[in-house]
């Protein structure tokens, strides 16, 4: 009877438990449901202008209380969109790296707004040993003739561009590479006005291009370098200058004839008159 009696209490009690676990893992499924959010995220390394489609992003569960500002809970939503900026994998689509709806893959995608793209020819030496990459900031020095100076003394080298953004090198435009890469051309993002100047310093003379820190905003304004200043050579002082001479008109007036006595000689029949 007791045994019986134990049987039916452990039952109740294995039931009570159960039950206790199936309504706890319910309430544990439905809260963690409501925690948490479908984020669109990168499945693999995507370059910056690249199109966007269902085999470069799948969908994760991110915590409701952290999903970042413009992230995409629909992945179809994002078909056909443009990358301004490269993506690893795992890290979420959001809308300030996309380019505007409509924009067609490539490099003019990531060209600024009021700003064009020019490529202009590098070597070794141009291009900074092929650690100018994209993403880095450079200046433009152009090494040619002084104006109305036909001496070779007077060849100048000045900084004509300063802080001009690398949009890529060669056809490459990945920016998550950080070795260098000695290419034949570098494409710079520049506004129409400085397109015209690096056009025609290209014309005139040669280029070169110098690697500056990222986060440096400073543009300090030059004269450019000589070779009397690159040699230290006093410039010679300039002669005084000479007094200005006014010309000096002189005045001549008309004096009068010298009185003179006059008397008449007779010679037979010719007569003369002689003055002294």
């Amino acid at each position: 009877m007791k045994n019986s009696r134990a049987l039916v209490m452990l039952t109740i009690a294995v039931l009570a438990g159960l039950a206790a676990v199936s309504f706890a893992s319910r309430w544990l499924l439905q809260t963690s449901s409501a925690a948490v959010t479908s984020v669109a995220v990168a499945s693999s390394d995507i370059s910056l202008g690249q199109p966007l489609n269902q085999n470069l992003i799948h969908m994760v569960s991110w915590p409701t209380s952290s999903v970042p500002p413009g992230a995409f809970a629909d992945g179809k939503a994002l078909e056909g969109r443009v990358l301004l900026t490269s993506l690893a994998p795992g890290e979420p689509v959001l809308e300030s790296k996309l380019a505007p709806q409509g924009t067609k893959g490539g490099l003019s995608a990531v060209i600024g707004e009021g700003h064009r793209a020019i490529t202009v020819r590098v070597n070794d030496v141009v291009g900074v040993a092929g650690f100018a990459l994209p993403g880095n900031y450079v200046d433009v020095i152009v090494n040619t003739q002084q104006a109305n100076k036909t001496d070779a003394s007077q060849s100048i080298s000045k900084i004509v561009l300063e802080k001009i953004l690398v949009l890529a090198v060669a056809q490459q435009v990945s920016r998550d590479d950080t070795a260098p890469k000695v290419v034949n051309a570098v494409t710079l993002e520049v506004t129409p006005e400085q397109a015209e100047k690096l056009d025609l310093a290209r014309s005139v003379g040669t280029l070169s291009l110098v690697l500056r820190n990222q986060v440096d905003k400073q543009t300090p304004s030059t004269g450019g370098a000589t070779k009397l200043t690159l040699l230290d050579v006093p410039v010679p002082a300039s002669a005084p200058a000479a007094p200005e001479v006014h010309p000096v008109r002189t005045h001549y007036a008309a004096r009068p004839a010298p009185k003179r006595d006059c008397v008449g000689v007779l010679s037979g029949v010719t007569g003369s008159v002689e003055c002294f």
